[in-house]
């Protein structure tokens, strides 16, 4: 049963187990004798500050201890222990955890998985019977049984498979002939993820005059995420090129402030109006001289 007090000869060994520390430490690195926890029967640890800068909080740890009826305190190991307010690395963690968006470069090989939530089997082509077998046999009679099925010399076993539609064109049509597809796991992910850096609750689009549903430069995605996602096209948003709901918006909106158009002077005004003058006859009775227009002078001639 472990002594919880300590051995009174391992406990007076201080100086011992200071120069044990001052050893191992760089000079002038072992502090103050803090103290002294009994490990066992006749088995002490003698704990001295730590003045490294880096290692705050920390204390040397020196164990020592004596044999049964001896008189002579031993060494048994010297060890750098963290103390209750050391200064601590954070917890390891895998770098599956670690790894963070952006810190992918150029080469460099990110493994998914082979149990990724975010991922299901996708179409793998099983539905393209082998060669050999009851239903490529069967498969190459019916050939044989129409006319314009090309017919070779042999069993029906050697006749082609015939061309017709299957799962694996409408999976190629559809886009998902790949070996693993976007799991509804995934793409809630996905959706959430976006809805996060390009959403309705961000400052931008609290403070915009319009949501993207009604901007012109919006590429609405393809699929399920077509009804509240899409693509910004506008290069002078903040958001183009990105994944954006429809609820987002900013200043750049199509239809936020439409330019006026330049103003278009006036017609030019041309007076082509002619003005005749007046003609004079001379005086009569010695009266005054009267005005004539240019009707009564023809008139008059």
């Amino acid at each position: 049963m472990r002594s919880r007090t300590p051995d009174r000869l391992c406990a007076e060994a201080v100086d011992l187990a200071r120069a044990a520390a001052e050893e191992a430490a760089l000079p002038g690195m072992v502090g103050d004798h803090i103290d002294a926890v009994a490990d066992g029967d006749r088995v002490v640890t003698h704990l001295f500050a730590c003045n490294e800068p880096g290692y705050r909080g920390w204390r040397w740890g020196v164990t020592v201890a004596r044999a049964s009826r001896a008189k002579i305190v031993t060494l048994d190991e010297t060890v750098l222990l963290p103390g209750p307010d050391a200064l601590l690395a954070p917890e390891w963690v895998p770098w599956s955890e670690r790894l963070r968006p952006g810190d992918m470069g150029p080469g460099d090989l990110l493994p998914t998985e082979a149990d990724d939530l975010r991922l299901e089997a996708g179409f793998s082509g099983d539905d393209v019977p082998p060669p050999n077998s009851a239903v490529a046999e069967g498969m190459a009679a019916e050939v044989a049984d129409t006319e314009e099925a090309p017919v070779l010399p042999g069993s029906p076993a050697i006749q082609p498979a015939p061309d017709r539609g299957g799962i694996a064109a409408l999976a190629e049509e559809l886009g998902m002939r790949r070996a693993r597809v976007l799991s509804r796991y995934g793409l809630h992910s996905a959706a959430d993820r976006w809805e996060e850096a390009y959403g309705a609750k961000t400052p931008m689009a609290q403070a915009a005059p319009a949501t993207c549903m009604t901007c012109g430069f919006l590429t609405p995605l393809t699929g399920s995420l077509r009804q509240a996602f899409g693509v910004c096209a506008n290069e002078f948003a903040p958001a183009d090129g990105r994944v954006v709901s429809l609820a987002y918006g900013c200043g750049a909106h199509s239809e936020a402030a439409v330019m006026p158009k330049p103003p278009r002077p006036a017609a030019p005004v041309v007076d082509e109006t002619v003005v005749e003058p007046l003609a004079l006859r001379p005086e009569r009775d010695g009266g005054s001289v009267e005005e004539t227009g240019p009707a009564e002078e023809l008139g008059h001639s």
